[in-house]
């Protein structure tokens, strides 16, 4: 499942070591307020000069073997602009943020929050052992006859194309953008991490047919930071409309695990526009 590396593309010292999972890829979301003081002090063609440069670093980035950058008009005075960055190397996506940061000049975009997590398959799948139990318990299958073969690939086909899409997804380039933090509750009478593996999966499985309904509506991204960052996952949803991601999460909220055991970081919520756009819309 895991793919090859491709081996350093745009980093500046191509000396330096890969620094890619085992599997999955490295996710970067960048939030940032615009100084328009010290934007202002740049003349006309600097700004244009500024501009032109994020572009050409955008188009750089996005030419990057397996990485992906998506741009963000930030809604709220939270933040103004926003990237969602994907790419296997650390050094690569170090290397990118800081050119990002700078990509308009010494002190223009402020960074006001940023989060960093990896791309994973989830511990809470069912296992093929686990799936030929129940064919032999649920569906009477006798293990090596043709039924039970048939059914053991499915399996495995749909197993394999999930853990892919959550490794190595695409984004889409659905307007409406949300990105939050969550953890499991750990206190002395609701602890997550108290609880068997079998309860947990249980609860996990209530949470994945909530959001297996917006299917299609709705496209959800769980992140690992355990280690890597102030919460344990980071949550990005992509949506056509803002009604669809206030009614998911609101129906999430009545799962137990959810209920019961979740925690939740601030709501970032933004709208995907290309770079011109952007441009625009920020007053750049």
């Amino acid at each position: 499942m895991s793919r090859p590396p491709h081996g350093p593309s745009s980093r500046q010292d191509a000396s330096e070591d890969w620094l890619a999972p085992a599997e999955g890829w490295h996710v970067l979301h960048l939030f940032y307020q615009v100084d328009y003081t010290q934007w202002s002090l740049l003349t006309e063609d600097e700004q244009l000069e500024a501009k032109t440069e994020l572009t050409r670093l955008a188009q750089e980035i996005r030419s990057t073997a397996d990485t992906q950058l998506l741009t963000f008009s930030m809604v709220t005075p939270k933040a103004d602009v926003g990237f969602m960055l994907l790419t296997p190397d650390l050094h690569t996506a170090n290397a990118f943020e800081k050119q990002l940061s700078r990509s308009l000049g010494p002190d223009i975009l402020a960074p006001s929050f940023s989060y960093l997590s990896l791309t994973e398959r989830g511990e809470y799948a069912q296992t093929p052992e686990e799936f030929a139990a129940t064919l032999a318990a649920d569906r009477g299958l006798a293990e090596g006859s043709g039924e039970f073969a048939a059914a053991m690939g499915e399996f495995e086909e749909r197993t394999a194309r999930v853990a892919d899409d959550r490794l190595y997804p695409s984004m889409p380039d659905w307007p409406v953008f949300c990105f939050y933090s969550m953890a499991h509750r750990r206190g002395e009478t609701d602890n997550w991490y108290q609880l068997d593996l079998g309860t947990r999966r249980q609860l996990m499985e209530e949470h994945g047919r909530t959001s297996g309904r917006w299917e299609g509506k709705i496209r959800h991204l769980t992140t690992g930071s355990i280690g890597l960052d102030d919460s344990e996952w980071g949550v990005t949803l992509f949506a056509k409309g803002t009604s669809d991601v206030k009614q998911l999460l609101y129906e999430m909220r009545f799962d137990k695990a959810a209920a019961k055991y979740g925690e939740f970081g601030d709501f970032y919520i933004g709208i995907q526009l290309p770079l011109d756009g952007l441009f625009r819309r920020v007053g750049l």
